[in-house]
């Protein structure tokens, strides 16, 4: 049945407003915007009787029956959120901090008071990548979600390698295009996918993981010589993030930058685009694709997630209530290649073995497997350390 929905909108930026755009062109959905609660008043295009400047306008309004919440801010988010699904009201979202912080309550919220909240648009855009994991890939066939999960440091990167644009460069190009905030770290220095990475995690295999406990390094140390390294042995470099199923019910996830080779699916994965690749033991590799930044396609997301709730559909989160449990692993090895310059930074890296090193006037570097807890030991330093780290075309070694 597809009831009628009273919406209270929380946040009117680019993502919201590319959902006021999607959802006039959707008549076949019962749904309006009573209120839109914006932080400054200022000159807009609606009519300024739309507008409130407090969530709990929104949060109060007894007609108001589905919150969608639309902000950067993730304590504010969850406040919003909380509250709303407290309230006996739906919630959609599309704050990835907010969720992955505090997934487990969100459970236990939606669960206590029977709302659902969805959040798609969290994740890897247009792609409904999470919808997906849910409802299609049985978890005892599922064995890896791999892919790139921020358009914005993809598209710095394509610039790298296919335009010959220095970071620098490419990174002011995606900011003056919106594609990166002034301050980029929460994309470039891989948050943004780290916190996908965790809800994707949830859905994938059932487990919900701190994001503090997880490996994650982005673009932002990268040189002219690891571009100039990747270029002559044939490889763009892309900020990856992966969860596998390892033996005796255990995952191990990351978010790395990799050497990648033109064999693979996301080799060709450019711009602002997230491409994901499934694996599964019947099914070998599929893969999905679509736009990951921009407010129309992000907005689709939220859309389709509003036209699931008036179809009453919730997450059943079946691979936490049906399945076995996975544990997170943090132990085995991966192999990367290792730039660095002064010989006090190498000496923070314990190689287990070493594939292939080079010594220069500039720069160094070597590769071979290390563990990844010495890599999570490391990583809250890592940014501060003048190296780049990538993962080669060895992944795990368990």
């Amino acid at each position: 049945m597809n009831k009628e929905l009273t919406i209270g909108l929380v946040g009117f930026g680019v993502v919201g407003q590319g959902l006021y755009d999607v959802l006039q062109k959707s008549p076949a959905l019962n749904a309006k915007i009573k209120s839109i609660c914006v932080k400054n008043k200022k000159q807009r295009s609606l009519p300024d009787e739309i507008f409130c400047y407090s969530p709990d306008v929104i949060l109060n309004d007894s007609e108001i029956n589905l919150v969608v919440e639309l902000i950067t801010d993730a304590d504010e988010a969850f406040y919003i959120v909380s509250k709303a699904l407290k309230s006996g009201k739906n919630v959609v979202s599309a704050n990835k901090k907010m969720i992955a912080e505090n997934l487990s309550e969100l459970i236990r919220l939606q669960k206590e008071n029977n709302v659902s909240l969805l959040y798609e648009a969290s994740a890897c855009g247009s792609i409904p990548v999470i919808r997906n994991l849910e409802e299609y890939y049985d978890n005892d066939l599922l064995l890896s979600v791999t892919g790139i999960l921020n358009g914005s440091s993809n598209y710095i990167l394509s610039k790298i390698f296919d335009h010959n644009k220095d970071y620098h460069e490419a990174l002011k190009e995606a900011q003056e295009l919106g594609f990166a905030e002034a301050d980029p770290s929460f994309d470039v220095d891989g948050f943004d996918s780290l916190f996908k990475l965790v809800i994707l995690t949830a859905h994938s295999f059932g487990t919900i993981v701190n994001p503090n406990d997880v490996l994650h390094y982005g673009i932002s140390n990268i040189s002219d010589f690891d571009i100039k390294y990747a270029k002559e042995k044939g490889y763009k470099i892309k900020l990856v993030g992966q969860v596998e199923k390892l033996e005796e019910n255990k995952i191990s996830l990351f978010v790395l930058p990799r050497l990648v080779k033109k064999d693979k699916y996301i080799y060709n994965v450019e711009d602002e685009f997230n491409g994901v690749v499934i694996k599964g033991l019947a099914y070998d590799k599929q893969f999905m694709f679509g736009k990951g930044a921009g407010g129309h396609p992000t907005g689709s997301a939220v859309l389709s997630d509003i036209t699931a709730i008036a179809h009453d559909y919730k997450y059943e989160y079946k691979k936490m209530n049906y399945y076995t449990q996975f544990l997170y692993e943090k132990d085995g090895t991966i192999e990367i290649y290792l730039r660095y310059k002064n010989q006090q930074d190498l000496d923070l890296f314990k190689f287990d073995s070493i594939t292939e090193e080079y010594t220069g006037p500039e720069y160094n570097y070597k590769i071979g497997l290390i563990s990844v807890k010495n890599l999570i030991d490391l990583k809250d330093k890592l940014r501060a350390l003048d190296i780049f780290i990538a993962v080669t075309r060895k992944t795990l070694n368990y």
